[in-house]
């Protein structure tokens, strides 16, 4: 007897979600995603239909093979593949599961899919992302994009958070994820003197830091001044 999964007919697309690295290609005139695993050899647009890896002749996602798009139910699932070391730069997806899929225990493998959502992370140097820039690596025709803040973005090609979504199109939304910052506010209350102690250094460390980028500011020649 042939084996055969149970068919859904939800009455709205199931969402899902997901992590993946901006593209943008080499003439700066589209925008799209790359998979960080088995797809990243076949980046996509916002509104996409899959394609088998492998070059099989079979309609994704099939039983036996690993084709379709592949998301998680969860959102903080997702969001915890972005801590490792080879995702960092990577951001979050929302996406509509389209067509035909798979539904597994943890997520779905679709046909089709609808980015509706894109949350950048911070910048490299933790503070919010502004931008998408250049990271430094990508494909042929494409460049991969990382978040970066506005004093890191420097000379390379960027775009901004709005540019990027209106690239892409089909109704992207492109939003900033807040910067949390877990140290002193989470556990204040459970540190002692010494710990107390280092927190002050490392702001008194900081605040001087300022001070002369300030002061850089003011001299002669410098940030713009007059000749």
């Amino acid at each position: 007897m042939r084996f055969r999964l149970p068919e859904e007919r939800p009455a709205e697309p199931p969402t899902g979600y997901k992590i993946a690295y901006p593209v943008l290609s080499h003439d700066g005139t589209r925008a799209g995603f790359t998979g960080v695993s088995l797809g990243g050899a076949l980046p996509y647009g916002v509104v996409a239909d899959a394609a088998g890896v492998y070059g099989l002749r079979h309609r994704p996602p099939h039983r036996r093979c690993d084709c379709g798009f592949h998301c998680v139910h969860d959102r903080a699932a997702a969001e915890a593949l972005l801590c490792t070391a080879e995702h960092r730069a990577a951001v979050l997806l929302e996406v509509a599961v389209l067509g035909a899929y798979i539904r597994f225990e943890r997520g779905f493998r679709s046909a089709r899919q609808r980015v509706r959502t894109t949350t950048v992370g911070p910048c490299a140097c933790g503070a919010p992302a502004v931008a998408l820039a250049d990271a430094g690596w990508g494909s042929p025709g494409r460049r991969v994009l990382a978040p970066s803040c506005a004093a890191c973005v420097r000379a390379r090609t960027s775009v901004s958070l709005a540019s990027f979504a209106r690239l892409a199109g089909d109704g992207l939304r492109v939003l900033a994820a807040p910067v949390v910052r877990a140290g002193a506010d989470a556990f204040a209350g459970s540190l002692g003197v010494p710990e107390l102690t280092a927190e002050a250094a490392l702001l008194q460390a900081r605040l001087d830091w300022f001070q002369t980028q300030l002061a850089r500011l003011g001299e002669p020649g410098v940030g713009g001044g007059e000749q």
